[in-house]
């Protein structure tokens, strides 16, 4: 009985551990998505309203002209603040995964060590008894 209570000791910890970590990992990699796209998102939107800025000031339709090729080049820069922030984020996604794969990987080489060592056991105690 008590060599159960023990195993089941063992076993809990460890997933305990595990969970820590998986939950460690996941809470990580989404901090570091919501600050990226926070920051991108505030660079967008203090270019955007620099332009609306000088939009608000033009007088006439010349003026209107001349910030024409302006806004269009707010407008790509900020898709393009975006999709680098989305690339970031995935890039850092895929470690964050590789890093769970690594860790379920220890853990079921762990396991399997572990299972073995207990099912060598009984065979061991056998070849050791009096026959």
């Amino acid at each position: 009985m008590f060599q159960l209570n023990d195993s089941f000791s063992k076993a809990t910890g460890q997933f305990a551990e595990v969970a820590a970590n998986v939950n460690r990992l996941a809470l990580a990699n989404a901090e570091k998505a919501f600050g990226l796209h926070l920051a991108a998102l505030e660079e967008n939107l203090q270019a955007t309203f620099a332009f609306a800025g000088e939009l608000m000031e033009a007088r006439d339709l010349d003026a209107m002209k001349t910030l024409w090729p302006k806004g269009l080049q707010v407008a790509r820069t900020n898709v393009e603040r975006s999709l680098g922030a989305t690339q970031e984020v995935i890039a850092h996604t895929l470690k964050t995964h590789e890093e769970l794969g690594a860790l379920a990987k220890r853990q079921f080489e762990l396991a399997s060590a572990q299972f073995r060592d207990e099912a060598d056991k009984p065979g061991k105690a056998g070849a050791k008894a009096p026959k």
